[in-house]
């Protein structure tokens, strides 16, 4: 579900994208800043599947269909096949390169043209291997760029430079945005950046796991099932461990309306199976039951799934190991001193406690 966030300024952000909400969130418990600045640190071998030694038509396929479940719940959800096969081509076309910033998301409202900024001209110079001069002087042709076509196409309102046949076009890319209001394109970018990453980090590690929340109730079923080896009061703690890697297909369910205990029993049941094929099975939002996440390529990647654990595993310790919350006195008694003296300023005495206020008599 998307979230309809209004701040003090006055500016309105519709997004379901949990780094933006916490960004946005004007947060005062400490432990609760720890825990979103460890949040935001982020955006078993038998559940991955290998990606790598696919042939290239294979390996986009299995692009694709992560970038489209990334997107499913946003607000382009409606056109998640389009907009992932966009994805996974800008992605695929830069390859190995870790310059995040040649992935542009240009704005319909944005100028390729008149006072180019220095982003645009080490994008234009990437994109024809030319060198960015800063005098017309001594010019030779190893710092000169070239291409096949330049033309200027009008595209909504506005009008863009395009270079086409670039020797290093493999490494540069351009995503056009258009839409109706800004709240909708804003969030569009924030959706198509996040599915390039979980593209981008796919194609890094090379394996993926189930999603749906498959994993997760894997992981605390084999926690369970430890936990009955071990003797004393440490079984508890595992045990609650378990219990609380079930939040994620729990709330899954809740937010898609169904009964998250029914949905919870079932997967419990199923993921024990011999054959090994129950530990893939993750939530349906669809029907409210429980399905094969890998046939509905409901996937994630496994380094993400392996950084929220190890995250929320230290976030946890972190708040245990508190034991008491130091305030200091003095800050909060300036506070105070210097709100009463604004108190005191206009035309008429301050308020001083003891005192009544002053009463005005018209006649």
């Amino acid at each position: 579900m998307d979230k309809l966030i209004h701040d003090d300024k006055g500016n309105t952000t519709i997004s379901n994208d949990e780094a933006t909400i916490m960004k946005l969130l004007d947060i005062v418990h400490p432990s609760a800043k720890t825990l979103v600045a460890i949040a935001n640190s982020q955006d078993s071998e038998e559940l991955a599947v290998s990606i790598e030694g696919r042939s290239f038509e294979e390996k986009k396929d299995l692009m694709q269909k992560c970038a489209a479940t990334t997107l499913s719940s946003t607000l382009i959800g409606g056109e998640k096949e389009s907009f992932a096969s966009m994805v996974v081509d800008a992605e695929m076309a830069i390859g190995e390169d870790d310059r995040l910033n040649l992935i542009v998301l240009c704005r319909s409202r944005y100028l390729c043209a008149g006072r180019v900024t220095e982003e645009d001209l080490q994008r234009v110079a990437a994109a024809t291997g030319g060198t960015v001069q800063t005098s017309v002087n001594n010019i030779i042709d190893e710092v000169l760029g070239c291409y096949e076509l330049f033309e200027e196409k009008q595209v909504g309102n506005e009008r863009f430079n395009i270079f086409s046949g670039c020797p290093t076009s493999g490494q540069t890319t351009t995503i056009v945005l258009r839409g109706g209001a800004d709240q909708f394109i804003e969030e569009a970018e924030r959706s198509l950046h996040y599915a390039i990453m979980i593209v981008r980090t796919a194609l890094r590690t090379s394996t993926v796991v189930a999603g749906g929340g498959a994993i997760d109730v894997e992981i605390s079923r084999y926690l369970r099932q430890h936990a009955r080896t071990i003797a004393r009061k440490s079984q508890l703690f595992i045990n609650s461990y378990a219990k609380a890697l079930e939040i994620i297909p729990r709330q899954l369910c809740d937010k898609a309306g169904f009964d998250a205990t029914d949905v919870l029993n079932k997967l419990r049941q199923k993921h024990p199976l011999p054959s090994r094929e129950g530990a893939r099975y993750g939530v349906d939002i669809n029907t409210g039951g429980i399905t094969y996440t890998f046939a509905n390529f409901v996937w994630e990647p496994a380094v993400v799934k392996f950084s929220a654990i190890n995250a929320a595993t230290e976030a946890a310790c972190l708040v245990l190991s508190v034991d008491e919350t130091v305030k200091n006195p003095k800050s909060e008694s300036a506070q105070g001193e210097a709100a009463a003296s604004a108190m005191g300023r206009g035309r008429g005495p301050a308020l001083l406690k003891g005192h009544a206020p002053p009463v005005n008599f018209n006649v």
